[in-house]
């Protein structure tokens, strides 16, 4: 959620941080702003909207210090008065995070004196960082302060009046530092370096930094420290949409190419893939998309390994009880790794002596650190906000692990390998069909419903959620089974009912229940596995998807529901890779 950028150097820092800000859209905002040194004094330009809007105010200054923002609003509505950056006193700061306490604070520095002009919390931080500057007048005693200070999460760029250094410090939410022959950068995601360097250092938990135009310096509990620097390990290509229309459809189309690298790689270092057939309790945790590759995990890993599986929003495991011990393997699923709840899920899982194991797109990131072992899913760096080929990996990651638990049980023989390598090309006969009739029949409805049973059921969640994500139709998901214990009174005559039917065992069942739908006037659409014979009477239009193994069919299954999704959007003319309200990385609570 929300970008950061700031830039020292000998170059004009003000339309590097821009580019920066908007190599960083895809994080979700809805008003932007940056802070520079001019005359010896600090100026600050903000304003509600995108980037565009704040470019039209610029005013044409140059400064060799920077720092900029894009927020999505918390706590007060989007305006310009709540954007950042936000100055108090000798203080101007951009906030990445939330400050729970920050009524409390609020109050206590009202009784001081201060007066505030916006409803948020970074405002009150500005505040509280200027409050213990007057006091101690030592910049890195107050930044440290903070840790005792405010409850929550932040990553903070800080600028002291009189002073041309940028300071930082991060609590729960990612921030990355870089050097170049030029100056040195420091962001909340790396796209917004790529177009100077590929060498970052990662800020760990309450490490400040202090950026000069000429070195960089790295601090931890007053005395400074060295830290390991990291490359980029992807083409920079990723950052552009190579000739789509949006980096949703580029995604997409990688697919083929990104199953396959990761199944050359993990078959050709098998052991990668941990072998987890001695816990006899397993939770995965993990929040939207991510939790819906969970599920198909969970009923993989039952199916193979007679594990016992649950599955959690990590939302909601952190405050429920846990039934955790030693004995216990706690799966948390991230695509940037830096996902809040998820990361508090894994420390309340360790400080329960649980094992844990991580499933990350993002090498280095929080949950791949602090996790006792790791599976990345190599999906490649994701632009848009809803997610396809990282999906999809995760997805292929749990089936992978599933697939060494069947041989292990003598589930399964190492001829299923044929199944897994024929997912590229069948992927790429999926992203050849023509969906936009379907997508315009969709792009006019207010309401679609999804229906399926087991694992079809959990693919539904995904393909309902893609759709409302981008699209903003209403749709709900539902067991096929439950229809006639309520949701049926919802269908009429037009009503849109998606259906999967890709389980021979629980077919008939599940046709069935489409056939109810359908006797009340229901638009089906149906995907089904190509062998599973079907009444025509029971559907209007039809995606038949070539029978593979339960293994490989979820996989390839989802790719439809994904292209359906984009093209209804792209009938109705939508922001399609940065939705309303949402944001790529969720990294607060």
């Amino acid at each position: 959620m929300c970008g950061i950028m700031g830039y020292t150097g000998k170059k004009n820092s003000i339309p590097i941080v821009i580019n920066g800000l908007k190599s960083l859209e895809y994080r979700g905002y809805d008003s932007a702003g940056i802070a520079y040194i001019y005359k010896n004094d600090i100026k600050i330009i903000k304003e509600k909207g995108r980037i565009s809007n704040l470019e039209n105010e610029l005013e044409g200054d140059s400064s060799n210090t920077c720092i900029g923002h894009t927020r999505w609003a918390t706590h007060g509505e989007p305006s310009r008065i709540n954007a950042h950056p936000h100055k108090v006193g000798n203080i101007t700061i951009v906030h990445n995070g939330i400050i729970e306490n920050y009524n409390e604070l609020k109050n206590k520095l009202i009784k001081e004196g201060y007066k505030f002009k916006s409803e948020t919390d970074t405002e009150v931080a500005c505040a509280i960082i200027d409050y213990y500057y007057k006091k101690l007048n030592d910049k890195i005693k107050v930044i440290e302060k903070l840790k005792d200070v405010l409850k929550g999460s932040y990553a903070f760029l800080i600028l002291f009046q009189g002073d041309d250094k940028i300071y930082a410090t991060k609590c729960g939410s990612p921030m990355i530092v870089a050097s170049s022959m030029n100056g040195n950068f420091i962001a909340s995601d790396i796209p917004a370096i790529l177009s100077y360097t590929k060498e970052y250092f990662l800020l760990d938990e309450h490490d400040i930094a202090i950026l000069d135009k000429d070195f960089i310096k790295f601090i931890k509990d007053g005395k400074e420290i060295k830290k390991e620097k990291l490359i980029f390990q992807f083409d920079t290509e990723v950052a552009s949409k190579g000739g789509y229309k949006h980096f949703m459809l580029k995604e997409i189309h990688e697919e083929p190419k990104v199953v396959k690298d990761y199944l050359d790689y993990y078959f050709e270092n098998f052991d990668l893939i941990p072998d987890i057939s001695k816990y006899r309790k397993i939770q995965i945790v993990a929040c939207g998309s991510a939790y819906h590759a969970g599920l198909i995990g969970k009923f993989l890993i039952e199916k193979y390994g007679s594990i016992e599986v649950n599955c959690y929003i990590a939302s909601e495991y952190r405050y429920q009880l846990n039934f955790i011990d030693k004995n216990t393997l706690v799966i948390l699923v991230s695509q940037s790794g830096e996902t809040a709840d998820t990361i508090a899920s894994l420390r309340l899982a360790k400080k329960n002596k649980a094992k844990t194991l991580g499933i990350v797109n993002v090498v280095g990131s929080t949950i791949a650190r602090e996790c006792d072992s790791v599976i990345y899913i190599n999906a490649g760096a994701e632009i848009a906000v809803a997610t396809t080929k990282a999906y999809v990996n995760q997805v292929l990651t749990f089936s992978l692990i599933a697939y060494k638990l069947g041989l292990k049980n003598k589930l399964l023989t190492e001829d299923i390998k044929k199944e897994y390598y024929k997912l590229p090309n069948e992927i790429s006969k999926m992203l050849k069909l023509d969906y936009h009739k379907l997508a315009l029949k969709i792009s006019k409805q207010n309401n679609v419903f999804f229906i399926g049973r087991l694992i079809d059921y959990y693919l539904c969640l995904e393909g309902s959620l893609k759709l409302k994500e981008i699209s903003y139709i209403h749709s709900e998901t539902y067991p096929a089974g439950e229809l006639k214990h309520g949701t049926i009174s919802l269908i009429d005559s037009g009503t849109i009912v998606i259906s999967i039917v890709t389980d021979e065992n629980i077919s008939e069942k599940t046709v069935s229940n489409i056939k109810e739908t359908k006797a009340r006037g229901a638009y089906v659409i149906l995907l089904k596995r190509d062998d599973i014979i079907v009444d025509e009477t029971c559907y209007d239009e039809i995606i038949d998807i070539e029978k593979m193994s339960d293994l490989a069919m979820a996989i390839l299954t989802i790719v439809p529901l994904q292209l359906l999704a984009y093209y209804v959007s792209d009938v109705k003319g939508l922001d399609i890779d940065k939705p309303k309200n949402l944001a790529k990385s969720v990294t607060v609570e």
